[in-house]
């Protein structure tokens, strides 16, 4: 936590800090090095400095700043999660209104997996993700599972930190910034919570909340427990997730708290939220791959198709399902030792996913005989050469053919953090120890034949021939810091530091993936990553902060998806950035805003080339990213208050010149909060501009963007009542209405491929309704 002293400042810092940018911004309590922040409207003297943690009214705005902000940083609180979130909301739903995000629920909000949560052009994998300050991601490539975490009922902030950070920022994945999930702090009262809500798309959820009060040797704690049914918004796109969270604080004296935390998520149902629908003709510029003129599921079936109820295709509701067991503890001691500060944390998590699909859900057989017309179509329940795949296995040729997998992993860890003063300053250091087990695991099967094994490769042990991969593997983490908070004056605080990332990977695989041969291979990457920001606190309501530093991406498991990977990734180095930040902060009784701009170098971008028989790794090009984000909020009077942000971004491939895919230039946000006694409700539209789903070249051959994303605008309304006195339900009584996607606006938001190269698309899901309750005891 940065410190600040009443001082004079020399007068060319401060307009290169606070005339860079207009003055801007609301602040609001800055996360400490491991996410957690102040209680909302603590006040802290910061020597010399009133520093006001929380604004007036902040914590119920969808985003605010912070005054101590030493990069670009927005915070979502409990207050807005509470009066505005979907009762089965995830982190990325949340956060989908701030700055430079771009967030894909085609099932609806919280309805399953997002297909896309994007900031400032940085997709999944290439951004951290913490909870409580501990890192989470998959053991291949970082990326994460948003309806496998904790849900609203538990969360007391999500924040989104658009930045590498300070040494201390530990993570797969500084590279493209931080977002924070912090649990709620028990009450120091004794309560039951029953809550809930039903609505759209047959959605119903219920739950209950004890929270234990202050006991009598000062600890507090709660258990909450909810369950989750729906048939979402795609067809046969049904969801059933069941979660627990409890927690328990218990301090010992003055000085120390022990925290114990435990989480278990179990989620199960159809994946058509995952395979998305095939739509051919979608593309108006002329750039898609296809000239068959075929239509494709989406116009046959609507925009809601997701999976079919004929078994006769791959796309069967039956042959398409997941299971998903996640689990997160730990254990956290926190004591001031008198010189040192720690903070230790002791703890573990996992993810078992369990799948089964068709082999080719979006492209084979999927009640194609309903077709007629277009040319392509053979109306006979086939599909046309070279677009799909058809059924067919050993044992027959109108058998359906499919796969099932498992990708199993378990996580042990420590982090250990510590700072002690030192001279005009604070010495900050640590360290993030983390070992990862994972198992990983697919094979092709015969759904025909009960999901007996599809040997698809001749000769040999038919099992090894239907196996595609599996893999047992081991992936170490090693991070130790160290960063010098040294206050020039009063009010300029300088933070160097220096973290030194080590990642080691091995590989034991019966039958590697691609490749299909046996595996033994280990490797180890590491980095030194410089960071240093000036933090300048103009004024109690005023604050400029300077940032440059490293980020990271730890290397993706792919490159050992080779023959010989001794060879193939020789002298690959990680994939980095170097970022360069400016902003400001600012807030007073009415306003709250702050702005900031950014440039971002990603280079040693991973490429591959064959040479024969052989796949070679190498460092080529990168992106550039440069952009402007706004963020503020005005209370206007008699419970009204306004909110809004904005932002340009640019990601420009070096190799190309052209924008990076999946990446809007422009997103912004506006809306209209009110509170006011038993009443509180707000209207919030997000904007998020035209992207380009691919890469592709035009009529001469030359590289261009295909497949365009048009502009879309979504609102949202939230409606709440509170009770005031106590009648006929108890004192705190909350009924709400929520409307996701008010305007019914369903164009297209994000394309991938299916590994046969027939495009998937994804709509936005249409308008949604809910009804919520809470009835406290």
């Amino acid at each position: 936590m940065l410190l600040h002293r009443r001082f004079p400042i020399p007068t060319v810092l401060a307009l290169a800090l606070a005339c860079a940018l207009q003055p801007a911004a609301r602040a609001a309590d800055a996360a400490t090095p491991d996410g957690a922040a102040a209680a909302p409207g603590h006040v802290k003297n910061l020597a010399g400095i009133h520093v006001v943690a929380t604004a007036p009214r902040a914590a119920e705005m969808p985003t605010h700043a912070s005054l101590k902000a030493i990069e670009p940083k927005s915070i979502i609180d409990q207050a807005y999660i509470d009066n505005n979130a979907m009762p089965m909301d995830n982190y990325s739903s949340i956060a989908a209104l701030a700055p430079s995000v771009v967030d894909v629920e085609p099932n609806g909000p919280g309805l399953g997996n997002n297909k896309g949560f994007v900031i400032r052009g940085m997709g999944d994998g290439q951004y951290n993700l913490t909870m409580d300050g501990i890192p989470v991601g998959d053991s291949n490539d970082f990326t994460h599972h948003s309806s496998n975490y904790f849900m609203p009922q538990d969360l007391g902030q999500v924040i989104v930190d658009r930045g590498p950070g300070q040494a201390s920022t530990i993570g797969y994945a500084t590279f493209g910034g931080t977002v924070a999930m912090q649990t709620r702090d028990p009450l120091a009262r004794t309560t039951t919570e029953v809550y809930g809500g039903f609505g759209s798309f047959a959605t119903r959820m219920a739950g209950v909340k004890f929270n234990t009060g202050r006991l009598a040797n000062g600890g507090s704690g709660y258990l909450d427990y909810r369950r989750l049914r729906s048939d979402g918004y795609l067809s046969g796109a049904n969801v059933d997730r069941s979660n627990v969270v409890a927690k328990f604080v218990q301090p010992f004296g003055d000085a120390t708290t022990l925290t114990v935390l435990a989480m278990r998520n179990t989620n199960g149902g159809s994946n058509a939220a995952i395979v998305g629908a095939t739509s051919y003709p979608y593309v108006s510029d002329g750039n898609y791959p296809y000239t068959s003129g075929m239509q494709g599921q989406m116009q046959v079936f609507g925009k809601r198709y997701g999976l079919s109820n004929d078994p006769r295709s791959q796309a069967y509701t039956g042959y398409n399902y997941d299971h998903f067991n996640s689990d997160f503890e730990y254990v956290d001691l926190a004591s001031d030792l008198g010189v040192v500060k720690l903070d230790n944390k002791l703890y573990t998590y996992s993810y078992y996913h369990r799948g089964w699909n068709g082999l080719d859900p979006n492209g084979g057989n999927m009640d194609y005989g309903q077709l007629s017309g277009p040319a392509g179509s053979t109306g006979d329940g086939t599909f046309p050469a070279g677009l799909g795949t058809p059924n067919g296995t050993v044992y027959g040729d109108n058998n359906i053919p499919g796969q099932k997998m498992y990708l199993l992993y378990r996580n042990w860890g420590d982090l250990l953090r510590l700072s002690q003063s030192l001279g005009p300053g604070e010495l900050g250091y640590g360290v993030w120890a983390n070992k990862q087990l994972y198992h990983r695991y697919e094979a092709e099967i015969d759904f025909t034949l009960g999901g007996a094994l599809n040997p698809i490769l001749k000769g040999g042990d038919p099992v090894t021939q239907a196996t595609d991969r599996r893999i047992d593997g081991t992936f170490w983490v090693i991070q130790p810091y160290l960063q010098y908070a040294w206050h020039i004056t009063d009010q300029l605080t300088f933070t160097p530091g220096l973290k030194y990332v080590t990642f080691k990977r091995h590989d034991v695989a019966p039958i590697q993936q691609k490749v299909r041969t046996a595996f033994d291979y280990s490797q180890t990457w590491k980095k030194l990553l410089p960071s240093f920001d000036l933090h300048y606190a103009i004024s109690s309501e005023w604050s400029a902060y300077l940032q440059a530093a490293e980020g990271y991406l730890a290397p993706n498991e792919n490159l050992y998806y080779v023959a010989n990977p001794t060879t193939a990734d020789q002298g690959i180095q990680t994939e980095q950035t170097k970022n360069y930040q400016l902003g400001t902060s600012w807030q007073n009784g009415t306003w709250s805003l702050s702005a900031d701009v950014y440039a971002i170098n990603f280079s040693n971008q991973v490429t591959s080339r064959k040479v024969g028989k052989e796949t070679f790794f190498s460092n080529l090009g990168g992106t550039r990213y440069r952009g402007a984000e706004v963020e503020g909020s005005v209370y206007v009077g008699s419970g009204f208050s306004l909110y809004g942000n904005a932002s340009y971004n640019k990601a420009t491939v070096n190799s190309t010149g052209l924008q990076l895919k999946k990446v809007p230039k422009t997103t912004a946000a506006a809306g209209i909060l009110y509170h006011a006694g038993a009443v509180s409700g707000s209207l919030l539209a997000k904007h998020v501009g035209v992207s380009y789903g691919e890469t592709g070249v035009d009529a001469n051959g030359n590289p261009a963007l295909v497949y365009r994303l048009p502009a879309v605008t979504l609102v949202n309304l939230s409606l709440n009542y509170t009770l005031q006195h106590r009648a006929l339900l108890p004192r705190g009584s909350t009924f709400g209405l929520r409307v996701t996607n008010l305007t019914n606006q369903t164009p297209f938001v994000d394309v991938t491929s299916s590994g046969n190269g027939v495009p998937l698309f994804y709509a936005v899901a249409g308008r949604a309704v809910m009804g919520t309750f809470s009835l406290p005891f």
